[in-house]
């Protein structure tokens, strides 16, 4: 009898350690991550369990890779419908055939998955732990093809000069069936009581890795799309905040209400050992039936916080529950923010490969890049010519550092830019201003903890950009102001937090997560 492969207990004493292989395969890609069977159990836990009691449950996973989520869920299945169906091999086959149902994403991964699940790559063979009419069993992979309408993917927005079939030729073209209309029949008119998976996180634009577009999104818009009871997923966390074209994602995930549980983990190595995904990544449990809090936890350092949120609050995602008390606290005082002063990207319309003359000339203005200062003519400047022309601050627009292990500094570079500066797309300006003492009042403001905490909390990709700052309050930068601009940066910061009210616990948090500027 073949029930001694769902017993892990049953290992021999001769070897000292022995690796689930899900785990070994589980920091191999960093856009299609495997899952580590504990991450898995995880998931399953959120589940109410006394489906895995109910021999009419179906589980689906549309994005299957290891066949890990299947795997586990077998093996909760053969205890909880032990008593129902008492023969073993009975409940193994009914277990398989009328329960378990997966699509892989690529070949390779349909052929590991049959393998993990079945014992078998051939699930008909006489190895399967059941004999299926078919090699594929419940598992199925058929390639499927993107449909280009300017060059796009229309399903999942893919280039075409990435993922065209000429560019392609012997390799994955990533063109997942449940996400491409092309859904098995023998799975197309089925209901299925739990969706579950760690879908594709995305795919190449033709650029860098930064220019990656999200494809998690799709996922888990077409799951819902099939009214399943129960969802859950693992996916990138950079959602939060939107953008990236997760705006109508996080609206849907935010205000509806149906996340009954989210797990977070800013720094991704802590689900995934060896894995680097900045932003980190969170699971979470979607209830068609459900509308209410959320039980939302935030674990750092396998230290846990947890809290029961209402998601819709805001507009993103608040990650740290410490922060949202000192958000609203913020907001009885003052009810406008910095965004109206900071640019939009590129606010004088240079490219970051922008250069000028490396020798000043007669009426030339400095143009700040990457890679030291350049001189331009002012009829090179495209756009916010009267900003050229005043005080303000340049920020770097990429973030300093990690975003994943506080204490983060966020703000790489904060300088003041006079009359006849300007910058490149690399930074973002802040203020404009007549006067230049408003203006290093201002970026004193910026180098204070307090400012990028609050910036820290609108934070869940790559870059810093005007909206970033809706939650930092505006200031008076002048003379007359409640803050003393006069002081050092760490008296200012103690004169904003009298200001705001904040408590000496809600101060330590914040000193805890932003350490201080050089």
């Amino acid at each position: 009898m073949k029930d001694v492969i769902f017993d892990e207990q049953k290992q021999t004493e001769k070897s000292s350690y022995n690796p689930d292989v899900l785990s070994c395969l589980a920091n191999l890609s960093n856009d299609e991550v495997f899952t580590p069977p504990e991450v898995a159990n995880a998931m399953l836990d959120m589940l109410p369990q006394e489906i895995f009691s109910d021999k009419n449950a179906k589980f689906f996973d549309p994005a299957c890779k290891s066949g890990v989520f299947l795997r586990e869920i077998a093996k909760r299945l053969l205890v909880g419908l032990e008593k129902e169906i008492p023969d073993l091999q009975e409940r193994v086959t009914h277990i398989f055939k009328k329960q378990l149902f997966a699509i892989a994403i690529t070949e390779l991964t349909s052929l590991l998955s049959r393998r993990s699940v079945y014992c078998s790559k051939d699930a008909s063979g006489k190895y399967s732990v059941t004999e299926f009419e078919n090699p594929e069993g419940n598992i199925f992979y058929k390639p499927a093809k993107h449909l280009w309408i300017n060059g796009k993917c229309l399903h999942c927005g893919a280039s075409q000069k990435e993922y065209g079939e000429e560019q392609r030729q012997g390799l994955e073209t990533h063109a997942y069936q449940f996400i491409h209309n092309a859904i098995p029949g023998e799975l197309e008119n089925m209901k299925f009581d739990v969706i579950i998976g760690n879908p594709p996180y995305q795919l190449s634009t033709g650029g860098s890795k930064a220019q990656s577009v999200p494809i998690y999104d799709k996922f888990v818009f077409q799951a819902i799309k099939l009214k399943p009871r129960y969802l859950t997923m693992i996916i990138p966390a950079r959602w939060y905040a939107g953008g990236m074209g997760l705006d109508k994602f996080r609206k849907e995930m935010l205000s509806k209400n149906r996340l009954k549980t989210l797990v977070d983990f800013p720094n991704a190595e802590e689900c995934f050992p060896g894995i680097q995904l900045r932003g980190g990544c969170c699971y979470f449990l979607w209830e068609k039936d459900y509308s209410g809090k959320c039980h939302y936890t935030n674990i750092i350092d396998n230290s846990k916080n947890i809290s029961y949120r209402n998601l819709s609050d805001y507009e993103i995602f608040i990650r740290y529950n410490q922060s949202t008390n000192i958000i609203e606290k913020i907001k009885d005082k003052t009810s406008e923010n910095l965004c109206d002063l900071v640019s939009s990207v590129s606010p004088f319309g240079f490219g970051t490969s922008e250069r000028g003359d490396t020798n000043k000339f007669d009426g030339c203005y400095s143009l700040y890049t990457s890679q030291g200062i350049f001189y331009i003519k002012k009829n090179k400047i495209k756009t916010n010519i009267s900003l050229a022309d005043s005080y303000k601050v340049m920020i770097t627009r990429p973030i300093s550092g990690n975003m994943e292990i506080p204490p983060f500094k966020v703000i790489a570079l904060i300088k003041t830019l006079r009359p006849r500066e300007v910058c490149t797309h690399t930074y973002l300006t802040i203020g404009s201003f007549k006067k230049e003492i408003n203006t290093h009042n201002l970026e004193k403001y910026l180098n204070t903890r307090f400012l990028r905490f609050l910036l820290v909390q609108s934070l869940s990709g790559l870059d810093i950009s005007k909206e970033k700052f809706r939650f930092v309050p505006l200031q008076d930068f002048t003379s007359s102001s409640d803050i003393d601009w006069t002081k050092s940066i760490p008296e200012i910061d103690t004169q904003l937090y009298k200001k705001y009210e904040l408590s000496e616990e809600e101060i330590k948090f914040i000193e805890s997560m932003i350490r201080p500027m050089e």
